[in-house]
C-alpha cells in the first residue's frame, strides 16, 4: 500500500516565480525542491548560471594530475582500466581519448562479465609485463587492495578513480580519487565513475573536458546517478552536446535505434542508449563500446552500432525468457517466495549478464529483495541482486559471508559468487539477514506535486514542466494527480503484451489514454479512483502528442471506517458466536421479512441473494462475509437496511487451492454452456471474492495449461479448454505473476474477514 503525500502549501517568492514560464505548479514545485533563493533557482534552471565546484576539491586529484602529466612527458605506457557497464565504458572512453589527445602512450583494458568487476591479478600482470608503468582505473578499484599491492611489487604505480563506497582503509595507491571522501553535502558527492573521470580530465585540459560532456551525460544517466549539484549540471550541459554530437559512434547508434537526436532527453539515455551499451557488457565485450564511442571512422561506427543493436535485441529476448522462467519457478514452488524474506532463485542456463535486470523487475513485483544466480554446469554460481529501500544488500551479504566466495556492490544492488551446493543454506541465511533489517524498510510513500484536471494534461504542460528537467534520482519527475476517474476500457500492448493502455474518464465524461508500463497481470482499480501520473511528450511515428503514464491509483473510499450509509442509524444484532447459526437464521427468516446476503456457500433451503441481487429491505442478514469494506459499503447502500443480522459465515475459498478448484468448475460450465464466456462480476459474486481476484485466478489456471484466455474484455472474458501449445512470453510472465498475486489478493480478503469476525459490530458497519 502506498501512502500519498499531499502537496504542502508553499509561498513562492516573486523573484523565483518570474524565472518560470507557464503553469503555476512549476514554480511551486521549484520552491518545494528548496529553490527559494533566486540565484540558486537560476542555477538550477540554467547551467550557464551555475557555478561548478573545482575539480581539485576531490582528494588526491592534484597528485593524480601531476603523475599523469609526468607519464605523458616521459612516454610511459598508461593503461586505463575500466568496467563493463555503461558508466565504466564512458569513463574509459573519456580518459583514453584524452590521454591520446595529450600525446600519451595509452591503451585501455575492460574485464568481461565472466571475470567480474574489479581489478584482476592475472590481467594486471600481463599488462605490466607488456610495458605498462601506470595503471589508471575508472569506475572501479577503490577496494582493490591486493591488486594494487601486486602492481607495486611489479614496478607499476596505480591511480584509482572510482565512485563506489570505500572500505575502512584505502588501497596503497599513488592517488585515490573518490567523491565519497568529500564532506556531506559537497556538490561533487554524487558523481558517477564517468563524472570522476571528467573532473580529472578537466584538471588536465579544460578544452578536452568540454568535448567529453556528451559521454559524461550518457554514463551518468545510465548509471542512475543522483542528479543534484554538479552531477545534475553536467547532465544538463551534456544533453545539449548529445543532441549535436559529432561522434560517428553515437550518430550510428541514433540511426540504428531510430532516435531523433534533436529531441534527446534523459529518458532516451535511460531507455534507449544506456541499455544498448550495457548489452555489450552483459553479453559480449565491453571494449567494443569504448571503440564505438571513440572511433572517428563512420564505417567502423556503423558496423559496431549494428552489432550493438543485435545484442540489445538479444538482451531483450533473454530478459523476457529469464523473467518467465523465474516466475515459473515461483509458481511451481510458491514457498520460495512465501517462506523466505528474500527471494533466491537459480538456474544453469541463465546468462550472468541478464540476471540483474530480471532481479530488478522481480523486486517491484514481489516486494522483497531478490537474488538470481547463474549456475553453469561445473562452475560456481554468479548472482546479482536488487533490494528495497531500507535493506542494505551488502550488509546482508556480509552476514552470509561464510557461504560465499566473494561479494560486493551497493546497498540496493549487489552480487556474489557461490558454490552451487551452498545455495539452499544461503537462502535460509539470507532470509534471516534480511528479516533482521526488515524494520528499516520505510513506508512506501508517493509525493504528489499537484492536482489537475484531465484537460490540463497537455503538451503545453509537458513543455512547462520540462523547465525542471533533467529528471532522475534527486530530482524526480513531477507526479500529478487527477481525482474521481473510472476505467472505460483496457488493452494489453507491446510485442509480448507486457504493458497496458487504459482509457479513463472523469465525472464530466472527459477521457484520456493512460499507459501503464509493465502493468499486465496487476489488478485494476474497482470502481472510481484517483490517478497519480507523470507526463512526457511522445513522437511515436512522427506524431507529437502528450503521453500520460500510470504511477499509482488510490480508491476513492480508502478507509474501512468510512462505511456509514446516508440512512438512519442501523441496528446491529450480533450472531457471530452463536452455536447453530443456520438454525438461528431460519428462525429469523420465518419471523421477519429478511433479505439474506450469501455468496459461495449459502445455507441450505433458504432463499439468498448475492451482491448482484441485493434490493432494498428493512432487515439484512449478513450471512457470508464480503471480501472487503468497499463491497460491504456498496451492499449496505443498495439495501438501506434498518437492521443488520450479523452472522459472518466463512465461505471457505480464501485458500488458493480451494479457490482455484471452485473457479475451474465455473470455467468448465462456461465451456459447456456459454461458449467459454465468463462474466467476471458474476464469478466474483459466486466465489465471494473481487473481480481482480477472478482475473488473477484465471491467469493462474492458464499458467497451469488448464485453459487459454481467448478474449479479455472489461466485464467478461472468453476462455477455451484448449490451452495454447506455446504460451506467449508475456502471457507466461503475467500469468505466473498472477499466481503470486492471487495469493496476495486472497490473503488480503482473508485478513479482512478475520477482522470482521473479531471487530466490534459498530466498527464493521462504520458506526462509532
Amino acid at each position: 500500500m502506498v501512502t500519498w503525500i499531499e502537496p504542502r502549501p508553499v509561498t513562492v517568492p516573486d523573484a523565483v516565480r518570474e524565472l518560470v514560464d507557464g503553469h503555476s505548479l512549476v514554480a511551486e514545485a521549484l520552491a518545494r525542491r528548496g529553490m527559494l533563493d533566486p540565484e540558486r533557482a537560476r542555477g538550477f534552471l540554467n547551467p550557464e548560471e551555475y557555478g561548478p565546484a573545482s575539480p581539485f576539491d576531490l582528494p588526491d586529484l592534484e597528485a593524480a594530475v601531476v603523475r599523469l602529466q609526468q607519464a605523458v612527458d616521459r612516454g610511459e605506457r598508461i593503461v586505463v582500466w575500466g568496467d563493463f557497464d555503461a558508466d565504466g565504458q564512458t569513463a574509459t572512453a573519456v580518459l583514453y581519448e584524452t590521454l591520446l589527445a595529450l600525446g600519451a602512450d595509452a591503451e585501455f583494458h575492460i574485464p568481461n562479465r565472466d571475470q567480474g568487476h574489479g581489478v584482476h591479478r592475472d590481467a594486471l600482470t600481463r599488462l605490466i609485463d607488456n610495458g605498462a608503468r601506470l595503471i589508471l582505473t575508472c569506475d572501479t578499484g577503490v577496494v582493490a587492495h591486493a591488486p594494487v599491492a601486486h602492481a607495486r611489487e611489479l614496478g607499476a604505480e596505480v591511480i584509482i578513480t572510482d565512485h563506489h563506497l570505500p572500505g575502512p582503509h584505502l588501497p596503497d595507491a599513488l592517488a585515490v580519487v573518490n567523491p565519497h571522501r568529500l564532506p556531506a553535502g559537497h556538490p561533487l558527492l554524487t558523481l558517477p565513475g564517468v563524472g570522476v573521470a571528467y573532473q580529472l580530465v578537466r584538471a588536465l585540459d579544460s578544452d578536452l573536458a568540454e568535448q567529453s560532456l556528451d559521454l559524461v551525460a550518457l554514463g551518468t544517466v545510465a548509471d542512475v546517478a543522483t542528479l543534484v549539484g554538479d552531477t545534475r549540471y553536467l547532465v544538463q550541459r551534456g544533453l545539449e552536446r548529445l543532441r549535436h554530437t559529432e561522434r560517428p559512434g553515437l550518430r550510428a547508434i541514433y540511426e540504428a535505434a531510430g532516435l531523433n537526436p534533436d529531441g534527446i532527453t534523459e529518458e532516451h539515455i535511460g531507455y534507449v542508449l544506456g541499455p544498448r551499451l550495457n548489452a555489450l557488457g552483459r553479453l559480449d565485450d565491453a571494449a567494443k563500446g569504448v571503440a564505438l564511442l571513440t572511433t572517428r571512422e563512420a564505417t567502423r561506427a556503423r558496423t559496431l552500432a549494428a552489432e550493438v543493436e543485435g545484442l540489445n535485441s538479444r538482451r531483450q529476448w533473454l530478459t523476457k525468457q529469464v523473467t518467465a522462467a523465474a516466475l515459473d519457478q515461483i509458481q511451481r514452488n510458491p514457498s520460495l517466495l512465501s517462506d523466505y524474506h528474500a527471494l533466491v532463485l537459480s538456474h544453469p542456463t541463465w546468462p550472468a549478464g541478464i540476471v540483474g535486470i530480471v532481479a530488478g523487475r522481480l523486486v517491484e513485483r514481489v516486494g522483497k529483495p531478490v537474488f538470481l544466480i547463474s549456475v553453469p554446469e561445473g562452475k560456481r554460481g554468479r548472482a546479482s541482486g536488487r533490494s528495497l529501500p531500507g535493506i542494505n544488500l551488502v550488509e546482508a551479504l556480509g552476514d552470509c559471508a561464510h557461504l560465499l566466495e566473494e561479494y560486493g556492490g551497493h546497498a540496493d544492488a549487489a552480487g556474489f559468487s557461490i558454490q552451487p551446493d551452498r545455495i539452499p543454506d544461503l537462502r535460509t541465511a539470507l532470509s534471516r539477514a534480511v528479516a533482521g533489517r526488515a524494520g528499516d524498510i520505510p513506508e512506501r510513500r508517493l509525493s504528489v506535486d499537484a492536482y489537475v484536471e484531465l484537460p490540463d494534461l497537455s503538451l503545453d504542460l509537458v513543455s512547462d514542466i520540462g523547465q525542471l528537467a533533467p529528471f532522475g534520482p534527486g530530482n524526480p519527475a513531477l507526479t500529478l494527480a487527477v481525482c474521481d476517474l473510472a476505467i472505460q476500457s483496457e488493452a494489453l500492448i507491446g510485442r509480448t503484451e507486457e504493458h497496458r493502455r487504459l482509457l479513463v474518464e472523469d465525472t464530466l465524461g472527459r477521457a484520456q489514454t493512460v499507459f501503464w508500463w509493465h502493468g499486465a497481470g496487476w489488478p485494476l482499480p474497482q470502481g472510481r479512483f484517483d490517478l497519480a501520473c507523470t507526463l512526457r511528450a511522445s513522437d511515436y511515428r512522427g506524431l507529437r502528442e502528450v503521453q500520460v503514464e500510470w504511477v499509482d491509483a488510490r480508491p476513492r473510499e480508502t478507509e474501512a471506517v468510512e462505511l456509514a450509509v446516508p440512512a438512519p442509524a442501523i441496528e446491529v444484532r450480533d450472531y457471530r458466536d452463536v452455536r447453530e447459526p443456520e438454525a438461528v437464521l431460519r428462525e429469523m427468516v420465518d419471523g421477519l421479512d429478511v433479505l439474506v446476503w450469501s455468496e459461495a456457500d449459502p445455507p441450505a433451503a433458504l432463499a439468498t441473494s448475492s451482491r448482484l441481487q441485493l434490493r432494498p429491505a428493512s432487515v439484512l442478514a449478513l450471512w457470508t462475509l464480503p471480501p472487503g469494506p468497499q463491497e460491504l459499503r456498496a451492499g449496505l447502500e443498495r439495501v438501506q437496511p434498518q437492521t443488520v443480522l450479523l452472522f459472518g459465515h466463512q465461505p471457505g475459498l480464501d485458500e488458493p487451492r480451494a479457490f482455484l478448484i471452485h473457479l475451474a468448475g465455473m470455467v468448465k460450465f462456461a465451456w459447456r454452456k456459454r461458449g467459454g464466456w465468463l462474466d467476471l462480476e458474476a464469478a466474483a459474486a459466486k466465489t465471494g471474492h473481487r473481480v481482480g481476484t477472478i482475473r488473477a485466478g484465471l491467469e493462474c489456471l492458464a499458467t497451469q495449461s488448464l485453459l487459454r484466455v481467448v478474449v479479455r474484455e472489461q466485464a467478461r472474458w472468453q476462455v477455451s479448454s484448449t490451452p495454447a501449445r506455446v504460451p506467449a512470453e508475456l502471457d507466461t510472465q503475467a500469468s505466473a505473476l498472477a499466481c503470486v498475486r492471487l495469493e496476495a489478493l486472497l490473503d488480503e480478503t482473508a485478513a479482512y474477514r478475520e477482522y470482521v469476525l473479531q471487530a466490534p459490530a459498530e466498527a464493521i458497519l462504520g458506526r462509532s
